[in-house]
Order: structure tokens, then sequence, then C-alpha cells
């Protein structure tokens, strides 16, 4: 029996990809670069700073001028952290037939916690998450299970009680080292990785409502 329904945040409940987007871009224009499409952009967004500075810049972090760079993302991204960013079609329902159903759900993401926690509250999730679990929550971040069972010791349930819901290779395998039922959505970011059919997800889903129909609601 499914009790709680656990979701990556960036990509999975929301689109976060404007603002982050936004923040390479100013990042880019200050060293004299064009700016990039967002449709170039949305592919990396789940790799968070990582992955937008290696898609402008090329840079990885153990480049000398990774950190630098990082931390000059990390500040625009603070500035306007949350002017785009909305829920993906879809997820406000979810949620709201979630409660009603009297199933808990919780957010787990990569994301750091200074950054996680404006986006939730801005948002209007922050009270109505059963738990937040960040990128530097825990002892390791996904693809790690260490988040998802965090999640569960802080709900008070059993893995094999939640499903793990995200856009990323990296969020179904931390769900199934966790033991959870894991579900790819495919309107995400979906990464440039192996091809969402190949990332051995127990559920591939098009739309949010589909979760229901996971929990015989």
């Amino acid at each position: 029996m499914i009790d709680v329904v656990l979701f990556d945040l960036d990509g999975t409940l929301a689109d976060t990809a404007t603002d982050l987007g936004a923040a390479l871009n100013k990042l880019l224009v200050e060293e004299g670069r064009s700016a990039l499409p967002l449709a170039m952009i949305r592919p990396h967004v789940s790799n968070g700073a990582r992955g937008l500075l290696k898609l402008g810049f090329k840079l990885s972090p153990e480049d000398d001028a990774y950190i630098a760079m990082s931390q000059r993302f990390l500040t625009h991204y603070s500035a306007a952290i949350c002017v785009g960013t909305q829920l993906f079609d879809g997820i406000s329902e979810l949620l709201d037939t979630l409660e009603q159903k009297g199933h808990r759900w919780g957010v787990i993401t990569n994301k750091h916690s200074r950054f996680t926690a404006p986006v939730m509250e801005q948002l209007g999730l922050t009270q109505r998450a059963a738990c937040i679990i960040s990128g530097d929550t825990a002892a390791r971040p996904k693809p790690a299970p260490d988040p998802l069972l965090l999640a569960c010791e802080q709900i008070g349930v059993s893995p094999q009680q939640c499903l793990y819901v995200g856009d990323d290779l990296r969020d179904i395998e931390a769900g199934r080292a966790a033991n959870m039922g894991t579900v790819a959505v495919a309107w995400g970011y979906l990464g440039e990785s192996k091809p969402i059919e190949k990332w051995n997800a127990d559920h591939i889903i098009q739309t949010p409502a589909e979760i229901l129909g996971l929990l015989q609601c």
C-alpha cells in the first residue's frame, strides 16, 4: 500500500528552467558571450550549477575557475529565484487530490536548502509538504539513497510505502537503491544521459494525474 508520494523538485514539481537559465545567461553576457536559448538550457537544469556551467562555459568542478564562476552564478540565481518558476500543469491539482485522499507527499531535491526553501515558500508548498529534503540535508545526495531514507525516517514510513517521482536518471537510481517504487516523468528535463525508457523506472508517466492511478485513488 502506497501511503506517501515523494517528488524531485526541479523538472518534476516545478519548472525552474526560466530562472536558472536567466542566471546562466546573465553570467554569459557578463563574460562577453552570447545568451543561450531556453530550449538549449532546459535539458541541463536538473544538473544544477554543475550542468549549466558545463553547458555555458565548458567548466567542470575540477577546473580552477569553477568555484568562482559557480558562486557568481548562484548569486545571480538567488537574486531572482522564483520569478518565472511555476508548478507544472496538473501538479497543483495532483497535490490537492493527494491531500484529499489522505496521501502525504514530500520533496527530495539535490538543490541546496538555501535555494529550496525560498522556492517552496513562494510556490506555497512549505507548510503542505510532509518533508523537504535538500541536497545538503542528508549525508549524500542522489543518486545515493540517503535523502530518500531520511525522508522515510522523518515521515515515519517504510520505503515500501513510498513512490519516488523524478525527471532524471539519478532520481530513479536513488529510488531503486532505497527500495521505493519509482516513477519517471516524461514532462521533465530528462537530462542527456540514457533515454527515459532505459532508466528501469517502475512507471513512466506523461501527466501528473497518472500518479493517482498508481495509488488506486
